[in-house]
């Protein structure tokens, strides 16, 4: 069997999970990351599973010169396969024939819309149900949207759409909730809004309606609304890069507000989610200043340090670590410092902490919120598209006779 994961879920996840129950202990597995050298000697030693990263799924399959014989693949986060254009994806096709079974597993199937369910099926199924060819599947479900002359940006569901969709995929797609078969924690979502002096909302609002922003510091410019987007959500969390990628300081605001929420904790782990690469280095330097011990959770031996309850402060970036990883052991309270688009991210990186193994009766996911910002605009995004994604699960969803 052949295990594809993300890295950090390759590397330390699956082998954790193995050895932690019984009746797997007569496998054997190989995990397959690394140099090459390393990659080759782990595909060529006798194991039942062997585990590789998302990464190096093109290299395995047209570069390594290992056989792809594997009786059966496990995509974990298949929606790390919804692009169709990607390389891993086509790559991935190409072998696709050769499995006899192939299982897909993701807690967040369509984050962006029912679009992304079309190369996950076709992965699969091979096109059996939502046809072999995305063009077909656009004409069958969806109509255009968002278009500028024969430009079409973006496409919606019709009538009908999700319903027949769904009838398609139930006869091979199974949905199992946490809260219905697990004894879960109570999941608290709680919000802490900060709000911007006369001066810091002058700035904002003058990026907001010109696109242009001149500092004493340097020159920011938002060239159009997805680069707009992305100045507004710096500015809210206090800093934002000039064009010369010097960090313009904006506030202080949400570091005032990460320091009471540590002190309130009274020493209670807190894992916190930043965004971009400046909050990292000005939430680094205020616990340093404030002198709480902390670590980035990048490397196994910080993740272990974690889940032994050493950090009071352990920073998490979503799009590394969002996935598959078991922090729960460490912590039950997440502090989202700056937001992100991603329902997926944002869904996998609170799943973290809200999971089964959590001791804790409940988990607190809290969000620093700067007040009138672009933030509010997020938190109604990630909610508007969560319905569509809890829309699917609910449809699929199994009947299990426990």
């Amino acid at each position: 069997m052949l295990v594809v994961a993300p890295l950090r879920v390759a590397r330390f996840t699956w082998s954790a999970e193995i050895e932690k129950w019984e009746h797997l202990s007569g496998l054997r597995y190989s995990v397959a990351i690394g140099t090459e050298k390393e990659r080759l000697d782990a595909l060529n030693r006798q194991a039942d599973i062997y585990i590789i990263n998302r990464e190096n799924v093109q290299w395995l399959i047209e570069k390594s010169g290992i056989p792809f014989d594997f009786d059966m693949v496990v995509i974990d986060e298949l929606s790390s396969f919804k692009n169709h254009q990607a390389k891993r994806f086509r790559s991935l096709m190409k072998v696709r024939p050769r499995v006899k079974r192939i299982v897909g597993l993701t807690g967040t199937p369509s984050s962006n819309g029912l679009m992304d369910l079309w190369a996950e099926f076709r992965l699969l199924d091979m096109g059996q149900r939502l046809g072999r060819f995305i063009g077909q599947y656009r004409t069958a479900y969806f109509k255009p949207d968002k278009v500028n002359g024969p430009i079409i940006y973006s496409y919606k569901p019709l009538p009908d759409a999700e319903k027949q969709i769904y009838g398609k995929i139930s006869d091979i797609t199974i949905s199992m909730k946490s809260t219905d078969h697990l004894k879960m924690p109570e999941l608290v979502s709680s919000k802490h809004t900060v709000y911007l002096s006369e001066d810091e909302r002058k700035r904002y609002e003058d990026m907001k309606a010109e696109l242009i922003l001149l500092l004493p510091e340097g020159e920011v410019t938002a060239a159009n609304a997805a680069a707009l987007s992305n100045k507004l959500s710096q500015m809210a969390n206090g800093a934002v890069y000039s064009d010369d990628a010097s960090v313009v300081k904006i506030h202080d605001r949400k570091l005032d507000a990460l320091e009471d929420i540590i002190e309130a904790a009274n020493s209670k782990p807190l894992l916190v989610a930043y965004w971009y690469k400046h909050d990292l280095e000005r939430i680094t330097a205020r616990l340093v200043e404030i002198k709480v011990p902390f670590s980035k959770l990048d490397t196994d031996a910080s993740i272990r340090k974690w889940n032994a309850g050493e950090l009071p402060v352990a920073l998490i970036h979503p799009a590394s670590a969002g996935h598959g990883l078991n922090l729960q052991s460490g912590g039950s309270t997440i502090v989202w410092f700056g937001l992100t688009w991603s329902l997926e991210l944002y869904q996998q990186t609170n799943a973290r902490l809200w999971r089964q193994g959590q001791t804790a009766g409940t988990v607190v996911v809290q969000h620093i919120i700067a007040e009138d910002t672009i933030d509010g605009r997020i938190m109604k995004a990630l909610s508007d598209k969560d319905s569509t994604q809890s829309a699917l699960i609910e449809a699929v969803k199994a009947d299990l006779q426990l």
